[in-house]
């Protein structure tokens, strides 16, 4: 390294790790991967089996593993090019390598304080509490290890402002396709029951963090969409992938039923928006690419999907400027938390209550319970 480590800019830190929700590498990893998905839940094998099938379609390999791989290649690349290298690894909550393999790696390498990144953008219990659940257990036992993570990023912009630029360049060309009379701006996030979305956020707070986080994230992008074109296209959120009891309210709508109420409107062609998720994994390929695909194509609409921002250099960039501001955060520094279009940041420590766990009370790392 260039500097001493008391001067080092990632200091305390001397590890990163990725932590992702994982994926199957081949048709006999389905089962076992989307078992441990949803244990505890009681859901026998001839429903995951039909689940199963979006993987085998694929040839029972996500696209997530090999994305993530390809993320954490990158961000060691990054952290390298600014002068300031740390050894970046990936851990997984549902395939290998699994976050205590992860650790086991980066402790091998000398790593005492280490910096999570969540590849979840956003607050609610299954996309941040959980995977701070998963560090709580991964740490147990290991005495001296430290882990801090990364704030939540869906406003930060590394990620808005790809997503916005992004949005744009489809918008702009379906607009002079079609006219701005007949297009439509879609932004999708993967569904959560209806409980758990209005408890997101702190527990002092107004709860439904989740999906108002990313109402207004898609609010601030159709404004600007519509500030460069001289638009007033209509947009807004619908959700994708529900699961679970057909009993238990989930947020809607639902991005199929939602694009057959724009065919019904005049609307002609849509921009799909996956702003819920960070790269192309199976909500994507299947839940947009095919199904939503397939229905835009029934109701005679055009659809565009806009690409999540994956390894795009802004956001790999815009990871590694989080990495810095939370080292400086732990250094007892206050760094501006940098946000796009001056929307609300949050705390890389999460709040008393935020985001609990509905069903047990279990540890979680990085936050005041």
């Amino acid at each position: 390294m260039s500097e001493s480590a008391d001067t080092h800019p990632l200091a305390p830190y001397d590890g990163v790790l990725v932590q992702s929700f994982g994926g199957p590498e081949g048709p006999n990893e389905v089962l076992p991967f989307l078992r441990r998905v949803t244990a505890g839940r009681g859901i026998p094998d001839e429903r995951l089996a039909e689940v199963g099938e979006h993987y085998h379609r694929v040839g029972g390999v996500s696209p997530l593993p090999a994305l993530n791989r390809r993320l954490v290649a990158d961000l060691t690349a990054e952290l390298t090019a600014r002068g300031h290298p740390l050894p970046v690894v990936l851990g997984n909550r549902n395939s290998a390598p699994f976050v205590p393999d992860a650790l086991d790696e980066l402790a091998a390498g000398g790593a005492r304080r280490v910096v999570v990144i969540p590849t979840s953008a956003w607050r609610s219990y299954s996309s941040c509490r959980q995977y701070r659940e998963g560090l709580a257990d991964a740490a147990e036992g290991r005495e001296g290890l430290v882990l801090d993570k990364i704030r939540p990023f869906g406003e930060h912009p590394g990620f808005a402002g790809i997503v916005a630029r992004d949005t744009l360049a489809a918008a702009r060309e379906a607009v002079a396709s079609v006219g701005a009379d007949a297009v439509a701006l879609l932004f999708i996030t993967h569904s959560i029951p209806d409980a758990m979305d209005e408890m997101s956020g702190p527990g002092d707070g107004e709860g439904r963090a989740y999906s108002g986080d990313q109402a207004e994230t898609a609010a601030a992008i159709l404004e600007e969409v519509d500030t460069v074109l001289g638009t007033d296209l209509p947009g807004g959120l619908a959700f994708c992938s529900r699961s679970g009891s057909p009993h238990t309210p989930w947020l809607e709508p639902d991005v199929n039923d939602r694009l057959r109420e724009l065919a019904d409107e005049g609307i002609r062609h849509v921009v799909v928006i996956p702003l819920g998720f960070i790269s192309d994994h199976m909500e994507v390929v299947h839940d947009l690419d095919v199904e939503a695909a397939e229905t835009a194509a029934e109701v005679s609409l055009g659809m565009t999907r806009v690409p999540t921002p994956g390894t795009d250099p802004g956001f790999v960039a815009g990871l590694v400027d989080l990495l810095l501001e939370r080292a400086a955060q732990a250094r007892g520094e206050h760094p501006v938390q940098a946000t796009w279009r001056d929307l609300d940041s949050h705390p890389a420590v999460c709040p008393l209550g935020c985001c609990p766990n509905l069903h047990t009370a279990r540890p979680a790392l990085c936050g005041k319970d």
